[in-house]
């Protein structure tokens, strides 16, 4: 079966929930594959209207499967908020209709701290952004040092991270007169989030590669822009 992308040609806003809610009902399985929490894909389904940050926009069909892929990075509190408001809407989401890949990364209170401070350092030539720690999360990844959802399954190790992603992080806060940040506060906010959330990881890379062969179709849903890709857009 064919796959489909849904790539954003302008710089975000072009309408690509409404786009995937259409081509989701001829799909088998809707598949986000890169960004973070500062995508909004706004979709009216059955007369109803959905703000989706993270969670794919064929989570809105019972029968469908939808897929968070290793390239999202995934701020854990703000996916549990989505899961929470999409029931109060009548949406469920559960292992059975989503699955998270293991090798996404994290995106903790510590990367907004950094997103913030560094954006406030450029003065007239800020970037712009979200202030949501998407860019000091893919600077971790790119370092091979990130948080990745499989981390959350190691309690132990998963604390001694997050300290030294910490510690670095104060480094640099102290070093300017900014408020420092609190690692303990971040891992107990980790640990609850981290209870529901490993039912839904898994290895997601294998699972589409069998899904292709079984003939199943795939529609990969993009988050933000062309333009505001670092290659192949505006920069800086």
């Amino acid at each position: 079966m064919p796959n489909t992308i849904i790539v954003g040609a302008q710089w975000g806003d072009e309408g690509k929930g409404k786009i995937v809610d259409f081509l989701t009902e001829d799909t088998d399985i809707v598949v986000r594959a890169q960004g973070g929490n500062n995508a909004g894909h706004t979709v009216i389904h059955d007369n109803k209207k959905y703000v989706l940050h993270l969670i794919p926009s064929g989570i809105l069909w019972p029968e469908k499967k939808c897929v968070i892929g290793n390239g999202v990075v995934i701020d854990p509190v703000s996916l549990l908020e989505e899961f929470d408001n999409l029931k109060t809407q009548g949406v469920e989401v559960s292992p059975e209709n989503l699955a998270i890949s293991n090798r996404a990364h994290l995106t903790l209170s510590y990367h907004r701290t950094l997103d913030s401070y560094r954006e406030s350092g450029l003065g007239g030539k800020k970037i712009g952004t979200t202030g949501r720690g998407i860019g000091p999360t893919y600077i971790d990844k790119a370092e091979r040092s990130g948080i990745r959802m499989a981390d959350l399954f190691d309690e132990e190790s998963l604390s001694e991270k997050i300290i030294s992603k910490v510690d670095k992080a104060n480094s640099t806060l102290e070093g300017s007169g900014a408020e420092t940040i609190d690692s303990n506060e971040i891992i107990n906010q980790i640990k609850e989030a981290a209870e529901r959330l490993k039912p839904f990881i898994t290895e997601t890379t294998t699972y589409l590669h069998e899904q292709i062969i079984a003939g199943k179709s795939l529609l990969f849903e993009g988050a933000q822009g062309t333009y505001l890709d670092i290659d192949h857009g505006t920069y800086p």
